[in-house]
């Protein structure tokens, strides 16, 4: 959905009204899974209960990580426990008001997003403190993820677009890359790549995330910059 060359947007109709594009590679049958949870939800629980959920589940994550910097055997299991149940709330929270027709556009847009915001600094500093990670490598993934959440915010204002994924990666799938470096850390966490190392696996995994991160945020920023002008400029 993109408004007209002449229309005016306001920050509540852009996030109220905006198209939520989501084509990774589980998206498919996460949603159908998901709306057969949410129509069999006790009547009980609304999405709150799932957002705050969500929010809890991953202060478990980053002190998970930082337990496991002492005792893997621990902190490793309950950090990928704790990053199934953050997917249950953040994912279910959202599908459970629009399977009740209970939808808050604006209050789920910005919630949802300031738990993503202090969830994953929890997780990165999680990772710094347990010592599987630098700080400094944790620090920079963290920016890099911000520069993408600020132009995805920003492209959901002027376009009343939102990408919830890139190419064939969403927030389910680097979940479960999350888990996978976890369940790694039982066997030492070092890898070698190419040949050289050993590295830490989370340093690794930093530095492809900051990468990754910073493409993604120039290519978004290009593409929107271009559409723009052109839906603006009429002469």
């Amino acid at each position: 959905m993109k408004p007209s060359p002449g229309a005016t947007s306001t920050p509540a109709a852009a996030t109220a009204g905006h198209a939520r594009l989501h084509g990774s590679l589980l998206a498919a049958p996460e949603k159908r899974a998901l709306v057969w949870m949410a129509e069999r939800m006790p009547a009980r629980v609304n999405s709150d209960h799932l957002s705050a959920l969500g929010l809890v589940s991953m202060a478990g994550v980053g002190a998970s990580f930082w337990l496991a910097g002492a005792h893997p055997a621990v902190g490793v299991p309950l950090a990928v426990a704790c990053l199934a149940l953050n997917w249950f709330g953040d994912s279910m929270d959202g599908t459970l008001a629009r399977v009740r027709n209970q939808q808050r556009p604006r209050y789920g847009f910005y919630l949802d997003h300031v738990i993503d915001i202090a969830g994953t600094a929890m997780m990165l500093a999680g990772l710094a403190l347990s010592g599987h990670m630098n700080p400094l490598i944790a620090a920079v993934t963290l920016a890099a993820w911000l520069m993408v959440m600020g132009e995805s915010f920003l492209g959901t204002w002027a376009r009343s677009l939102f990408r919830m994924s890139f190419l064939w990666f969403g927030p389910t799938e680097l979940r479960i890359l999350v888990a996978i470096g976890a369940l790694m850390l039982l066997g030492g966490g070092l890898v070698r790549p190419f040949g050289f190392g050993p590295y830490r696996l989370f340093d690794v995994g930093g530095v492809c995330a900051t990468a990754g991160l910073v493409m993604v945020f120039v290519v978004n920023a290009v593409r929107n910059t271009i559409a723009l002008y052109r839906e603006e400029t009429r002469w």
